[in-house]
């Protein structure tokens, strides 16, 4: 049964990404999850925990709490959490001094006063004065959350959304569910929320944003673009903890589907209506495309080839006939090492014979990808979306000829953007790699339209090495077929350390679960201490590009590749680790929630968001900063950290941008990338790359995985851990098939 406690926090035990073990002065010990901020930023303060006493094995007896709430005042709560500017000294300060009435009169009237407190100095006052006058109104907001339990977190993240809303308590108060619009709150929170607020069980707001919910778990999390209705409706059930509701659902899904939110489908599948129109488009104008024909551009092939530096095998000669032969849309198709690019600067040298080299643009959704398509063929190539900001006020493209590298990489909603600005008589290459992991998000439009067979299709299999010493390529193609690769042997590019447990399956059998974890525990660390080795060898190196200011060079040299976030050979310990390593003396740092950001620490950018930021110039010049799209995935340094602003900046260099995190925002935005998942590293290119392998991580292991994480190294490829482990791994066939709208409409 829940119990509350009450008191005040005095010391630390322990503390890990928000998991946090303190002493109370009363001299309880608690534990539970806190990320409203840094423990350590409320020790002394008052708080009432609620939860239930267990038994800590290590602790004792121990208070597990499931929420935490701090007993503050109310003002003081609001200027050191939402109002920019306020530490919590100088809000507690002020109030002591000003008394929290006043305070707020010379906020709204006077606010030139606080220049006479110590502490605040022009920059400060101009800083606090913007931000009082952007959030005053707020006030009445958190007032009217406050008794529902709502979270400083959210009751920031609510306050921001909504800061240009009219009356939005009114708007919560008609429907909380609203509150799913907001980037960072779930059906989950929103829901918790309104049923504390009285909303009933069976409200229809309430079944509707359900079934939106249920929708985009289904679709974006799992990359289908369509469910059937039978899984919505029994998903809806366990999430709503009802039984056999399906004449409510059905009454739902009716008004959505008249209203034009969810598409119903042929063989009763449902899909969402902006993931239903997506595909549709990509259907019809690639049907469209592949009925068109380009007249061809010479009329002797064989001497076209023959000037040309880079020699063509069969299959590479076959994609360029297509084109010559009238194809307006191609699917070029190969694996690694078999020569998309060398193939791909042929074709666009062909149409360079008709097109000026302006009317040719090549593109990626990799800042990477980008780079290494324009690097091989010589021709422009740009970002999907820098592409898509910087012709967005024009109906179509100026572009003749569209090449799309890295296609397994897109999903079906950016690639119907992308394909809406193409003109209507442009040549479209699509040019990928159908073994590689299959896009984030929903959808998986470069495997449906092979499977569709819409236009000409060129596959390239034979791989061409540039020496026996290199293996990369060998190794990645035995493992796309399933095979286990010669991965012992000595190879210029590729090395494999064994750290097996000995007689492991032997040991299986005769030790107990906890004798069984333990095991596996040291082993994980001894994969870590031969990582280790790794990194002592590359550092030097690494920090020559650092310290040359070679910033892509640095970001870009050595990479740890995991499958999973969590686990000792999981992202965020490897993280941790690995940062000692690479960055072990920082200048300043800043910490949040159990993440220490460093000084010159390599992060990555972990949401698409519009965010505060300049061109890498126009920051050195003092310009004024612009909103622009920074997208998940992206790979940049952290350079300047401002403690007063309570600001960071990190330079993104294969963007050439630099944006600015508030502090409050940086763990929802940011992470460290010393150790990367191999769903975040599609489209990049490492010169080394070090890849743990254990069965820890065995449910993530299958052929399309290894196959993508190997194929990220571009000189040198290390994988450690147990030989076992990675066998079933190159023997695991990865046959999930995601539901789509674009095989549906077939």
């Amino acid at each position: 049964m829940t119990q509350t406690l009450i008191g005040q926090i005095d010391r630390i035990l322990f503390e890990d990404d928000g998991f946090v073990i303190a002493v109370l002065k009363s001299g309880e010990k608690v534990s539970g999850t806190y990320y409203e901020s840094s423990i350590e930023s409320i020790k002394g303060s008052a708080v009432t925990l609620k939860g239930v006493w267990e038994e800590h094995k290590k602790y004792g007896r121990t208070f597990k709490f499931e929420s935490l709430k701090v007993n503050q005042n109310e003002l003081f709560f609001f200027l050191n959490k939402i109002i920019k500017g306020f530490t919590k000294k100088l809000a507690a300060d002020l109030i002591e001094h000003f008394g929290s009435k006043e305070l707020v009169n010379i906020l709204d009237n006077d606010i030139e006063r606080l220049l006479e407190f110590k502490g605040i100095k022009e920059k400060r006052l101009k800083k606090i004065q913007s931000s009082w006058k952007q959030f005053r109104s707020m006030r009445n907001l958190g007032e009217f959350l406050s008794p529902f339990d709502v979270s400083p977190a959210l009751l920031t993240t609510i306050a921001n959304a909504m800061k240009d809303v009219q009356e939005p308590c009114t708007k919560i108060k008609e429907n909380p569910y609203v509150l799913t619009n907001i980037s960072g709150i779930g059906f989950k929170r929103a829901d918790e929320l309104a049923l504390k607020m009285g909303v009933a069980a069976e409200d229809e707001n309430r079944l509707s944003s359900a079934m939106d919910y249920v929708l985009l778990e289904y679709c974006e999390a799992n990359g289908n673009s369509c469910i059937s209705k039978q899984i919505l409706f029994t998903a809806l059930d366990e999430l709503l903890g009802f039984f056999n509701k399906e004449n409510l659902y059905e009454a739902i899904l009716v008004e959505r589907v008249a209203e034009q939110s969810i598409v119903l489908m042929k063989h009763d599948r449902v899909s969402p209506a902006r993931l239903y129109d997506a595909e549709k488009f990509l259907y019809d104008t690639f049907s469209k495309r592949a009925k068109l024909d380009n007249g061809g551009f010479v009329k002797d092939l064989d001497s076209f080839l023959a000037d040309q530096e880079l020699k063509l095998g069969e299959q590479q000669r076959k994609a360029v006939e297509s084109i010559n032969q009238g194809a307006s849309l191609l699917f070029l198709v190969g694996y690694a090492g078999t020569g998309k690019s060398t193939t791909s600067k042929t074709i666009l040298n062909l149409l360079n014979t008709r097109y000026d080299k302006k009317e040719i643009i090549t593109c990626a959704l990799s800042g990477i990808a980008s780079q290494r398509i324009s690097d091989t063929t010589g021709y422009e190539s740009a970002t999907i979306q820098s592409l898509l900001v910087k012709h967005e006020e024009s109906d179509k493209f100026p572009y003749s000829v569209v090449l799309i590298d890295e296609a397994s990489m897109i999903n079906s909603s950016l690639f119907a953007r992308l394909m809406g600005k193409v003109s209507n008589g442009a040549i479209v290459i699509v040019v990928g790699d159908d073994a590689q992991l299959p896009p984030i998000g929903a959808g998986n439009v470069l495997s449906d339209m092979l499977e569709l067979q819409f236009a000409p299709i060129v596959k390239l299999t034979q791989i061409y090495r540039q020496s026996e010493d290199q293996a990369i390529t060998l190794i990645a193609n035995d493992i796309r077929q399933a095979q286990v690769p010669q991965y012992r042997a000595k190879y210029e590019d590729f090395e494999f350390i064994d750290v097996s447990i000995a007689n492991y399956y032997a040991l299986k059998n005769q030790l107990s679960q906890d004798e069984l974890k333990d095991l596996r525990e040291k082993n994980s660390q001894d994969i870590i201490a031969e990582m280790l080795h790794k990194v002592v060898e590359s550092i030097e190196k690494a920090r020559y590009r650092l310290n040359n200011k070679q910033i892509k060079e640095y970001l870009n040299y050595f990479q740890v590749i995991t499958p999973m976030k969590g686990g000792t050979l999981g992202t965020t310990n490897l993280n941790k680790i690995l940062q000692e390593y690479f960055n072990p003396n920082p200048k300043k740092c800043f910490k949040k929630g159990g993440v220490e950001f460093r000084l010159m620490d390599k992060v990555v950018h972990t949401k698409n968001e519009n965010m505060t930021s300049w061109s890498s110039d126009g920051f050195k010049m003092g310009e004024d900063s612009a909103q622009r799209r920074v997208f998940n995935g992206m790979s940049g340094l952290l350079f300047k950290i401002e403690d007063e602003d309570e600001q960071l900046f990190v330079y993104y260099p294969n963007e050439d941008i630099v944006v600015q995190y508030e502090f409050d925002e940086a763990k929802n935005y940011l992470m460290l990338s010393y150790a990367l998942t191999i769903h975040k590293v599609q489209g990049m290119e490492y010169d080394i790359v070090v890849i743990p392998m254990s069965f820890s991580h065995y449910i993530m292991h299958n052929t399309k995985l290894i196959y993508t994480a190997i194929t990220r190294a571009k000189h040198r490829c290390i994988i450690i851990g147990e030989s076992g482990a990675f066998e079933n791994a190159c023997r695991r066939v990865e046959t999930t098939k995601r539901d789509t709208v674009l095989l549906e409409l077939n």
